[in-house]
């Protein structure tokens, strides 16, 4: 080949590049017409940040528009094609006589991500009758889209979803869903995430399924969607990821899903499924993301995985989910994400999960999972590791934690593992949350070498047999926020100056151990003391308030300095600690003796929910130091006063108030029957007295124990229990009360403890009381009950009962031996005695998302 040829077909190949690739061919310039109009609209744009941001400060009239950043043009006339000024937080200055709908050859418009402060759209978009792809995600419109957009028939691409609601979101009324995309038919990918559309299952599903065919793309969660799944949308067989996340679908999964052969994706969660879903779904190969979580009435089960499924994320959570894994789990070779947490799940975890070396996260928490965990199978790629709230078992401490390098979030607690804890766990270098909470891991913990280094933030140890100091190295963890060592057997001295080395601290509890924390700190280091938001020193033998909490404490929200040996008074300067931040104060079972005055006042401590001073020496009138509180607990005091005329005033929210074990004296107040949250009102071992007053029986609506035992009270008990009495314990025992019991007790069906032992009240057997049938403990001795004991069954009389007591009466006749067969909870099952041993204290939980409940310890009195 001669040399002139060879360089002609160089200069070919090199053509061929430049032309080809289109990167470095010379366009066509920009015409001034699509520069002007793009500058005009530069002007009248605003910014929410008040600055014009990157791409448009680039527009400049000296310049070629076509090279201006956000803009492209055609390569041979110079229109501009294509316009991108997403994340430029515009907020105005696009209404219908903007420039940019002059742009009219426009094909791609993105302007997500903006701040248009929920203006309308303006409908001057079907100007744009070139577009093929329109971009107005999170853009901070609002209203109503208009019907407008139906004319842009070229459009492939449409996404106006939101993931902010604001005070006015996007919805599609009048013209609704059916009347937006009857002309679309291009369509391929249609995202309206967060339009409130508000339309039931079969209408949506028939208006994309008629009007939409080759959809491949359907984003429709959180849209006030109802269901079923209508039959129609089997029409769509080209659907590849579909999005119905967040509406009230409550109906089954139908199965034609697992027919359409392109479907990568498929988010269901939160929907109000229910039924069984269908394990030919799961077994698509396509299927590479599947969420169905926060659907508890939907159940199933995992089938056996083909090799070559595409599985990329698995997402069951929340689910009624059940059975073991398969181990052909272990064939989702690409799975990276596998989320099943609280679920119904239950055997071993398998070992195939050695084979799934993609995987990144793993979430099993909070099933039934049980046995060891096959720790050298799994993947080293893992960041998160959820196995909390199972039934796992063996040591973690011949693990080799060196593997797992990219390790964030270990999380094993509430289970029964066991053996000592590895010192290398606490510096593993991308570990930032170690929870190994209540489990029964032993004996002391070794020192970690280069602790300063680790970035651990949260370490959970508490509730375990851990014995011995603790390390040193634990305070040389420089990014630790929170530490959680309460309910072990550490012992040894606790010097505050240690605590401040940990600069980022924030959270700390030390309590219910063998420890002594030094609470003394020089003036000198109380600035660069670490600012503290939850403080637990409970049983942590302090004999003073420590001084640092008065000084420098500005964000304290919760702190307990219970079960200590404090003596003397309570500081007023205490109830201003956190700088009305403080919520939960506990102060229970020292020996402090009287409050300093002044007390605060009532209605500026309003940030105070919990007040625990029970079992003090405290004494003087009943204080009344917050009117928000919703857990109040003066009992076991030396309180001597009335309660106050106008106590509801001051229980507006409360839910448990309790000042038994006082010397309170005289009657109460009926102010009280307006503490319309109340459930647990216990005012027993006081020195009140004249009669209960009536109105009590209307809150047992939400009233859930009410105890008034051992005091002075007379007349007769309260006749006004109303239909729903939701009461599970009534206390009446050691008053002067008279009458008979009355028979709209029989209203309050979740009874579980009634003691009217030790009154004169006159009666015969109240054998009505047998329609309760929850009601486990009964106690009528030392009254004046007479007649025989008959019951108006043959069987199944008491279903619940387990303690009666009916001595120091005045029955009569004989005592059937029906009777005390008929009450079953009593009986000897297997090795199994039901009887006052196995219920020596009746508990009733009342806050829900706490471990706070209230304890009968006396049900057998």
């Amino acid at each position: 080949m001669s040399h002139l040829l060879r360089s002609l077909l160089y200069s070919l190949f090199l053509l061929s590049i430049f032309f080809g690739n289109g990167k470095f061919l010379a366009t066509a310039r920009c015409l001034d017409e699509q520069s002007s109009l793009l500058l005009q609209l530069k002007a009248n744009l605003s910014f929410s940040l008040g600055l014009i941001p990157s791409k448009i400060s680039s527009w400049d009239s000296n310049t070629d528009c076509c090279s201006w950043e956000g803009v492209t043009c055609d390569d041979n006339v110079g229109h501009v094609i294509g316009l991108n000024l997403s994340s430029e937080f515009i907020s105005g200055g696009i209404d219908n006589s903007s420039s940019l709908f002059s742009l009219r050859y426009l094909q791609n418009l993105n302007l997500a991500i903006n701040a248009f402060n929920s203006s309308p759209i303006p409908s001057g978009f079907d100007r744009l009758l070139h577009l093929t792809t329109l971009n107005l995600s999170n853009s901070g419109f609002g209203g109503q889209i208009p019907i407008e957009f139906s004319r842009l028939t070229r459009l492939v691409s449409l996404d106006l979803s939101t993931l902010f609601v604001g005070e006015l979101p996007l919805k599609l009324e009048q013209p609704g869903l059916k009347e937006l995309i009857q002309n679309l038919s291009e369509l391929r990918t249609l995202s309206l995430d967060g339009v409130n559309i508000s339309a039931p299952g079969s209408y949506w599903a028939q208006a994309l399924s008629s009007s939409v065919p080759n959809l491949q793309v359907l984003g429709l969660s959180n849209c006030h969607l109802s269901g079923p799944l209508d039959f129609s949308l089997s029409n769509l067989r080209f659907l590849s990821d579909i999005r119905l996340d967040l509406n009230d679908i409550s109906a089954e999964v139908p199965e034609f899903f697992a027919n359409f052969t392109n479907l990568t994706s498929l988010s269901l969660s939160s929907c109000g499924l229910r039924g069984k879903f269908p394990e030919k779904i799961l077994q698509l190969r396509t299927l590479q993301t599947l969420d169905v979580s926060v659907n508890p009435k939907l159940g199933g089960s995992l089938p056996e995985f083909p090799k070559g499924a595409s599985f990329r994320m698995l997402r069951l959570s929340g689910t009624s989910f059940t059975r073991e894994l398969p181990d052909s789990i272990g064939n989702l070779k690409f799975l990276t994400s596998l989320e099943i947490w609280s679920c119904n799940f239950y055997g071993a975890i398998p070992v195939s999960l050695v084979r799934l070396t993609k995987l990144v996260s793993l979430d099993l928490s909070s099933n039934n999972f049980s046995g060891t965990v096959p720790w050298l199978g799994l993947p080293e790629n893992l960041a998160e590791i959820f196995l909390y709230n199972n039934r796992l078992t063996g040591s973690i401490h011949s693990v080799p934690w060196n593997r797992f390098l990219k390790l964030e979030n270990l999380h094993l607690r509430n289970n029964s593992l066991t053996g000592t804890i590895p010192s290398s766990l606490f510096t593993l270098p991308s570990l930032k949350q170690l929870h190994l909470a209540h489990n029964q891991f032993v004996g002391p913990l070794s020192e970690s070498s280069n602790a300063s280094l680790s970035p651990l933030a949260v370490l959970d140890l508490s509730s375990n047999n851990l014995e011995g100091p603790i390390p040193t190295s634990f305070f040389e963890l420089q990014n630790l926020a929170t530490l959680l060592l309460s309910f072990n057997n550490f012992n040894g001295t606790v010097h505050l100056e240690n605590i401040q080395k940990l600069g980022n601290l924030s959270s700390l509890d030390l309590s219910y151990n063998r420890l002594s924390v030094n609470t003394s700190v020089s003036d000198a280091s109380l600035s660069s003391f670490p600012e503290i938001g939850v403080l637990s020193l409970a049983s942590c033998n302090l004999t003073e308030f420590p001084s640092f909490l008065r000084i420098n404490q500005p964000i304290i929200r919760f702190l307990d300095l219970s079960n200590n040996k404090i003596h003397g008074v309570v500081p007023n300067w205490i109830w201003n600690v956190g700088n009305g931040l403080l919520v939960h104060l506990n102060l229970s079972c020292n020996f402090l003796d009287h409050l300093e005055e002044p007390l605060p006042n009532p209605n500026y401590s309003s940030g105070l929910v919990t007040i625990d001073l029970h079992s003090n020496l405290l004494q003087g009138p009943l204080p009344i130091l917050s009117s928000s509180a919703v857990y109040l607990d003066y009992s076991n005091n030396n309180f001597t006063s009335t309660i106050p005329a106008n106590i509801s005033s001051y229980l507006s929210y409360t839910i448990f108030f309790s000042v038994s074990n006082n010397r309170l004296h005289g009657e109460i107040p009926t102010s009280i029957c307006n503490a319309s949250y109340l459930q647990v009102l216990d005012l027993s071992n006081n020195n009140l007295s004249h009669m209960i007053p009536t109105c009590l029986g209307s809150i047992t609506w939400t009233l859930r124990v009410l105890n008034l035992g051992h005091n002075n009270f007379k007349g007769s008990i309260p006749q006004t229990f109303p239909v729903g009495c939701g009461l599970r314990t009534l206390d009446l025992n050691g008053n002067v009360l008279e009458g008979s019991v009355p028979t709209t007790l029989g209203n309050c069906k979740m009874l579980e403890v009634l003691d009217l032992g030790n009154n004169q009240i006159n009666d015969t057997f109240p054998f009505w009381l047998e329609s309760l049938l929850q009601l486990r403990v009964l106690i009528l001795r030392s009254n004046h009950f007479h007649g025989p004991i008959r019951s108006t069954k043959t069987d199944h009389t008491f279903p619940s009962l387990q303690i009666i007591d009916l001595s120091s009466n005045d029955f009569v006749g004989n005592l059937s031996s029906e009777i005390f067969l008929s009450w079953k909870a009593m009986t000897v099952e297997g090795d199994e005695i039901q009887s006052e041993h196995k219920i020596e204290t009746v508990k009733f939980k009342f806050l829900e998302f706490s471990q706070v409940y209230y304890q009968d310890s006396d049900a057998n009195k």
